[in-house]
């Protein structure tokens, strides 16, 4: 049974005067705080108010780079070489710290987001492209990455911390895969059905999986996407539910590692 887990959330994902969820609440309920970083959403008026919201909250923030692709929010494959995937995910990485330090916080790690993530799950040349531009920027962040993927192995092989997280709102292959978006059994909504599965999973390190056997998982973190509707009460539901079980929610990361 793990002892202590961290929530997270993909916050920031907006851009202009369009608002993607309830970000302040969600940063009243994780411990980290993925933001997105211009790519797939995001502008420098977004990125400091979620990190200057951040930082009042005590969350340590993460970078959430993306393929460039606010229309269809990061969530298309794009023909983008692994070249030019790492230069865009360096951009937005210094983007995102460009702003962090005049929202007096700091970027901590990295978390790449819906698309160039999943790819990198499987993809070692795009995973590999990550992990360059990460440790170019700063080889000291770590990379937080979907569990039991290429990501963590290329990361770890380049002498990077790597921390793995698991998905509280999403369906998993018996591979596992997260279940693709367009398929059924991909998006969970159902808060006492998530919170079991969870609960169960930090149990047992057993994670169910659609059409197959269950598959096993390591977790540093719990992702709870903020871009629904039902996402703050989801969150909330889950902590509680974590916190009745005598589960410590903490960051991964240390707030003295997360804050100046």
């Amino acid at each position: 049974m793990i002892d202590s887990i961290d929530l997270n959330s993909d916050l920031g994902e907006g851009y202009g005067p369009w608002r993607m969820g309830d970000d302040v609440a969600m940063l009243a309920l994780v411990t980290s705080a993925n933001v997105a970083c211009g790519g797939h959403a995001s502008d420098p008026e977004t990125m400091f108010e979620t990190l200057t919201a951040a930082r009042a909250q005590g969350v340590v923030v993460g970078a959430h780079p993306g393929y460039p692709d606010r229309e269809g929010f990061g969530r298309r494959r794009l023909p983008y070489s692994a070249a030019e995937c790492e230069r865009f995910v360096a951009a937005q990485i210094g983007a995102l710290r460009g702003v962090a330090a005049l929202a007096g916080t700091r970027v901590a790690y990295v978390k790449p987001h819906g698309a160039l993530g999943n790819l990198a799950c499987d993809d070692r040349e795009v995973a590999t492209a990550i992990a360059r531009a990460s440790a170019a920027v700063d080889r000291a962040m770590p990379i937080l990455a979907i569990s039991g993927t290429v990501l963590e192995d290329v990361a770890r092989n380049m002498g990077l911390e790597v921390y793995s997280e698991v998905f509280a709102d999403r369906g998993y292959h018996p591979n596992g895969r997260l279940v693709p978006r367009n398929q059924p059994g991909a998006l969970l909504h159902d808060e006492s059905a998530v919170t079991n599965r969870m609960i169960g999973f930090l149990r047992s390190g057993v994670m169910p999986a659609t059409g197959g056997s269950p598959i096993r998982l390591q977790a540093h973190s719990i992702c709870v996407h903020g871009d629904n509707p039902a996402a703050v009460a989801l969150a909330r539901s889950l902590r509680d539910a974590l916190t009745a079980e005598g589960i410590t929610i903490k960051p991964f990361l240390s707030s003295r590692d997360g804050q100046d």
